[in-house]
């Protein structure tokens, strides 16, 4: 099997991340990006299209068939925000495209960065951990062939792109320190990317990938 994926948020850090797995993988024969900004990237593996309004996909519906696997990493943090906005962008846009590929792709396996800490239970008094879990829930009862939500914390970055957030320059020289005290917090972009193509291939015990869980795929490569 040769895994042929959608990816979305290639111009944030963590798609940026999971893209660059890709582009490494022998298993990866053909890459979509799907963004509202082009990302420029020229590769045999990759095609691009610009979208301005993800949360109408019509248009290019059709253009979405034919993949195995949606990597989606698209996303916003809640500072600032207040539940309905957060919402929007985190429940509505998801499931939105979720609904679509599922629609064209009944083979699919569906990757969610969701974050760890979410409320599976959708009742608890944080805001973005609820909205979170809802998505995961409603994901998880859409018709793909697999959803799998993956709940990391802290991720080290892949040197050398272009999209790490500015702060992580200041936080990178702590990863050995975060590494050690806080095991079950802290991962790599790198393993992300490979933990994904991982459970599209072979498939895993847990719908809810933790660190621990992200560390062990990351080494069955």
């Amino acid at each position: 099997m040769k895994i042929r994926a959608i990816i979305t948020g290639v111009t944030g850090m963590v798609g940026e991340g999971v893209l660059h797995e890709c582009l490494q993988s022998d298993q990866v024969e053909q890459v979509l990006i799907l963004g509202r900004r082009p990302y420029g990237l020229v590769h045999p593996k990759v095609k691009e299209i610009v979208h301005a309004d993800l949360y109408d996909l019509s248009p290019i519906e059709d253009q979405l068939r034919g993949y195995n696997a949606c990597y989606f990493c698209l996303g916003t943090s809640s500072v600032g925000m207040n539940e309905e906005d957060f919402s929007k962008i985190t429940y509505t846009l998801t499931l939105h495209v979720a609904t679509i590929l599922s629609r064209q792709n009944s083979d699919m396996t569906f990757c969610y960065v969701s974050g760890g800490g979410t409320d599976s239970t959708e009742k608890g008094r944080v805001m973005w951990a609820r909205v979170k879990g809802r998505t995961e829930n409603d994901l998880m009862k859409l018709p793909f062939k697999q959803v799998f939500n993956f709940r990391p914390g802290y991720m080290h970055p892949t040197p050398g792109l272009k999209n790490t957030l500015s702060y992580y320059k200041y936080l990178s020289w702590l990863y050995p320190v975060f590494k050690l005290l806080f095991p079950g917090f802290v991962t790599t972009l790198r393993d992300l990317g490979v933990a994904m193509i991982q459970v599209t291939l072979y498939g895993y015990s847990r719908q809810h990938i933790e660190v621990r869980d992200i560390k062990i795929l990351s080494k069955m490569n």
